[in-house]
């Protein structure tokens, strides 16, 4: 459920949307430009996790266009350490490349995440697969959508509005990270009954509940408040939920170091197993 305050109510909402689509197709097309090269330098940052010239590029395109449009709003991207320090609840957050790995191997499942959070709420956000050609985004009013590419700075297309599943408890469809799957997450998901289990990378996992193609997902392992931002606010517009694992609570954000436990995203209809 989206919580509506004075903070909420003090942002133009039209203009929000408008500058995190364009943002994001500025970052995606820098992004596949990286992509379709030849080849690409790869490094590992202080925590051993790889980052590439794509991720930094489209780290500055998406920083500075977020600081000129909202100069005021604090701002947190995984990409520029000296931000994850802040004790904020209200705030924008930025993975400018999620899903790095499947960048490197080029596999596709990768996006751009920007997301508005209010009082450690997600409550809008872009997610744009540029290699799959599926952008996702909360509109205006706080609804979720599909839109239909090609997509255009500056000129929404068709959109198609994304509501969850409601589904079959006995026969669940279940999507899961493409490679971050381990033992704890497979004697988890066989808690339920299945009809379908899929992978994904990335926060098109999020997206994939959204749209109703998959009815849960849950993610036993780290995860950083960047990761899961945008997706969540994309799921909340669509009526799903996004909740700890440990306990069944909503996932806040603006935690200390931005870190994410155990979560489950899922439709509401999903009869939760226990831990």
């Amino acid at each position: 459920m989206l919580i509506f305050n004075e903070d909420e109510a003090a942002m133009d909402f039209d203009h929000l949307t408008n500058v995190l689509r364009d943002l994001a197709l500025d970052a995606g097309e820098k992004i596949m430009a990286v992509y379709l090269a030849s080849d690409f330098d790869v490094r590992s940052k202080a925590d051993d996790s790889p980052v590439t010239e794509a991720d930094e590029a489209a780290d500055a395109i998406i920083s500075a266009g977020l600081r000129e449009a909202f100069p005021d709003v604090p701002l947190v991207t995984e990409e520029q350490a000296d931000t994850h320090s802040q004790s904020v609840s209200t705030f924008l957050i930025v993975d400018p490349l999620d899903g790095t790995k499947e960048f490197i191997n080029r596999r596709g499942d990768f996006t751009v995440n920007i997301a508005y959070v209010v009082d450690g709420v997600p409550v809008r956000g872009v997610v744009y697969a540029p290699a799959r050609e599926r952008l996702f985004f909360t509109d205006a009013t706080g609804q979720s959508v599909e839109e239909d590419g090609p997509f255009e700075k500056g000129r929404v297309g068709a959109v198609t509005p994304l509501a969850v599943s409601t589904p079959d408890n006995d026969a669940l469809n279940v999507v899961a990270s493409k490679s971050h799957r381990d033992q704890s997450t497979d004697e988890y998901i066989n808690k339920y009954r299945l009809a379908d289990m899929k992978s994904a990378g990335s926060s098109l996992k999020f997206c994939l509940v959204a749209t109703g193609e998959a009815d849960l997902y849950p993610r036993l392992g780290r995860t950083m408040e960047w990761d899961t931002a945008a997706g969540h606010a994309v799921l909340s517009g669509a009526g799903g939920q996004v909740v700890r694992f440990d306990d069944h609570t909503p996932l806040a954000y603006g935690k200390p170091g931005f870190e994410n436990p155990f979560f489950i995203a899922l439709s509401p209809h999903v009869e939760l197993q226990k831990p």
